[in-house]
């Protein structure tokens, strides 16, 4: 599969990548990694590990949630949003901000910062603004690096990444032979040549 396709699954060197809507994404390979959880069907498998961009209500939706997680499951998100989510049964819930890095059991997170420069709420007011510490995520699982920009523009940040996927609402992006004429994918595949 070479560059950009529209798919509910995709398979990069046996990582299963499930698109669930909006900017909701099932990880697979051995453990379950689910993705602001949005809108989406009952789904039969629990999250081992959900992660949160921020607290807005497309990204952080309760009833969505529950349809994923289980007491097995460990939760990572941002500050803002811990306090929504103290009513749930789950094994744990880490707080990160862009810069940590976690490993969990044997999958790796890098948090990345999540932010516009150029999508206005009002002049001079972006709708997500840098300090509010708003997150992406890299998530390593058996060798292959998935990056999850979250809710964000292509920011500076992104020209550090070393990615192999980066799915994006319905699309997912083989990085290493993006053809495509998206800002992010163009930075992200700018950096893996060097």
């Amino acid at each position: 599969m070479i560059g950009e396709i529209v798919l509910s699954l995709f398979e990069y060197q046996g990582l299963k990548i499930s698109w669930l809507g909006h900017d909701s994404f099932r990880i697979k390979n051995g453990k379950t990694v689910i993705i602001d959880p949005f809108k989406i069907r009952p789904i039969p498998e629990k999250a081992d590990i959900l992660l949160i961009t921020h607290e807005h209500y497309d990204h952080l939706s309760i009833d969505d949630i529950k349809k994923v997680v289980n007491e097995n499951t460990t939760i990572v998100t941002i500050p803002a949003v811990k306090k929504e989510l103290s009513s749930l049964k789950v094994k744990e819930v880490k707080t990160v901000k862009p810069g940590d890095k976690l490993k969990l059991g044997d999958i790796s997170i890098d948090v990345m910062p999540a932010y516009n420069l150029n999508k206005f709420r009002e002049p001079g007011k972006v709708f997500h603004p840098k300090e509010d510490g708003k997150a992406g995520y890299i998530i390593g699982i058996k060798g292959v690096r998935v990056y999850h920009a979250g809710d964000t523009d292509a920011i500076p940040e992104m020209k550090g990444i070393k990615a192999d996927v980066a799915p994006r609402r319905t699309e997912v992006q083989t990085v290493s032979n993006s053809r495509s004429s998206n800002s992010k994918a163009r930075i992200i595949e700018e950096q893996r040549r060097h």
